[in-house]
């Protein structure tokens, strides 16, 4: 029945990881074995200046004291203890998550719904905005660009944007303006994509990571619709160049294959080109959900997509000339489904019941489907239009799934640690997206699993966990975050097994949910 509610949603919206080829190679690409397996050894990035001072970094940002310290956690709950010296913090041994939870804002619906305020005509306020840096960069690129947006001295998640009715031009025509977009893709993405529909010289770069996360697919489409843009010839990947002057309209044929991001980014700038637009699939696209909740966005400003084809399959997207974007004064943003995922695994590893509120049944983002896999492992679920409860029955064991997750490839980490807590080996599929992502994903996973007992077989676009004996994890074991914010979340779960774990640089989870800590340890319970 859940499953019916969200097709009608998302289809009401919308009417009113494989082998990877391209021009250029993917940085570290894996090389096969006969049998399958990788034969890379991990090479996850791992920012060690960064981590050193993390602490300080957030909280320059706004963040405060992110190390969730022993006044973090609600007094019901537990508090985990922080070594500042070390940069790490023990999430101690938790018997039971019960509560619940409201989500903070989703980061691909804030910073889609930043863009298109931007775009469209008219101010739009946007609430529930995520604090978080992913999208504190896409706010401070928009401040440099000149776009009026007005904090809420209330509501720190609240901001009016003013529209510019159109592309977005360079407040310095006669210079090269350039953006730092630290490690956030949802910024760097749809930028490059928008900035070219307007006028003006452009340098859009990041952190070191963001220098091997390939754009090249999203470049090769901005140039068959005529703009002068360019990325690093030899990785594929930013800084991204950009000589706008304005386009014309046209078609393009683009990969879908390594990330939706780059379909998602050439449909949001469509509507502010002088003409009609048509993006084709030319392989398979992955992570279609994403898409559909770009389409879905899109049309509250304004704009109807067309549709051609399977979303399955090769489909084509036609955005006509007559199609702009419109303000919809104000807009919400949904409750983080990717977020949920964490609470939603704990309550189904631990037995316990949690709530998340803020995405349910009515949700268009594709996560939320990882309740779907919880209950395939044994877990309870039960569905509201804005809300989610899990729950196990004690006599219930979870047991191992094997599951295809290239629709959700964020939510799919957290099943990699839930996995350990099952009956069996869980094969996660199609998730070659992980190689790509804020660090090289499956590496680190495959690492963090094998210190907590696991044994992990690897292979190009998927993992067999097969869980320590009993579903015993090790005590003790220090978690490396490699600087990405999923990692130190889902790996914060492998206390649910009644073990202490050190989590690395606790404060990465700066880059979407800062609070984490805190909220987490607010609905759990010791041993």
């Amino acid at each position: 029945m859940r499953t019916v509610f969200r097709q009608l949603a998302i289809a009401a919206i919308l009417s009113a990881p494989c082998l990877y080829t391209s021009a250029f190679t993917i940085p570290q690409k894996t090389q096969l074995m006969q049998n399958g397996r990788s034969s890379m050894v991990l090479e996850a990035s791992k920012n060690k200046d960064k981590i050193a001072s993390r602490s300080k970094w957030a909280e320059a940002r706004g963040y405060g004291d992110v190390d969730a310290s022993d006044d973090g956690a609600a007094a019901t709950g537990m508090s985990f203890a922080m070594d500042k010296e070390k940069n790490q913090l023990t999430v101690t041994p938790i018997k039971s998550l019960d509560g619940t939870v409201t989500l903070p804002g989703s980061k691909s619906l804030s910073n889609r719904c930043l863009l298109l305020a931007a775009l469209s005509e008219g101010n739009t306020r946007v609430e529930n905005l995520l604090e978080s840096d992913d999208i504190r960069y896409m706010l401070e690129a928009l401040d440099t660009l000149k776009v009026p947006v007005e904090r809420d001295a209330d509501d720190k998640t609240a901001v009016t944007v003013t529209g510019q009715a159109g592309p977005i031009d360079s407040p310095t025509p006669d210079e090269s303006l350039e953006l730092f977009l630290g490690n956030a893709g949802t910024a760097m993405r749809p930028l490059a994509a928008a900035l070219c529909m307007g006028k003006g010289k452009f340098v859009l770069d990041g952190v070191p990571r963001m220098r091997e996360r390939p754009i090249a697919d999203l470049i090769d489409g901005l140039k068959q619709l005529g703009a002068d843009v360019s990325c690093v010839e030899e990785t594929g990947c930013p800084p991204v160049t950009i000589n706008a002057n304005g386009l014309n309209g046209g078609s393009a044929s683009i990969s879908g294959k390594m990330s939706s991001q780059f379909l998602s980014s050439l449909l949001m700038a469509s509507p502010v080109v002088d003409g009609d637009v048509t993006i084709a699939i030319k392989d398979e696209l992955i992570s279609a959900p994403y898409v559909s909740l770009t389409i879905g966005l899109m049309k509250k400003f304004g704009v109807t997509v067309k549709i051609e084809g399977d979303m399955d399959g090769t489909p084509s997207f036609i955005i006509g000339k007559d199609e702009k974007y419109t303000s919809p004064e104000s807009i919400l943003v949904e409750g983080d489904a990717s977020s949920a995922s964490y609470f939603l695994a704990g309550a189904a590893i631990t037995g316990g019941t949690v709530t998340v509120r803020g995405c349910g049944s009515e949700s268009v983002q594709g996560d939320v489907a990882f309740a779907d896999v919880m209950e395939q492992m044994g877990a309870t679920v039960t569905w509201a239009p804005e809300s989610i409860t899990v729950s196990r029955d004690p006599n219930t064991k979870l047991k191992g799934v094997d599951v295809d997750c290239g629709k959700i490839p964020d939510a799919a980490m957290t099943l990699a640690v839930a996995a350990l807590f099952a009956e069996g080996p869980t094969t996660i599929r199609n998730v070659y997206s992980w190689r790509l992502k804020e660090t090289e994903r499956m590496k680190a996973i495959v690492a963090e699993c094998t210190k907590l007992g696991a044994t992990v077989e690897e292979f190009e676009d998927y993992c067999i966990i097969h869980p320590p004996a009993d579903n015993k994890v090790n005590d003790n074991v220090v978690i490396e975050t490699y600087d990405d914010h999923r990692m130190a979340m889902t790996f914060s779960l492998a206390a649910c097994g009644g073990v202490n774990v050190i989590i690395d640089d606790p404060g990465c989870t700066a880059k979407t949910f800062p609070t984490y800590f805190e909220m987490l340890g607010s609905i759990a319970s010791a041993n």
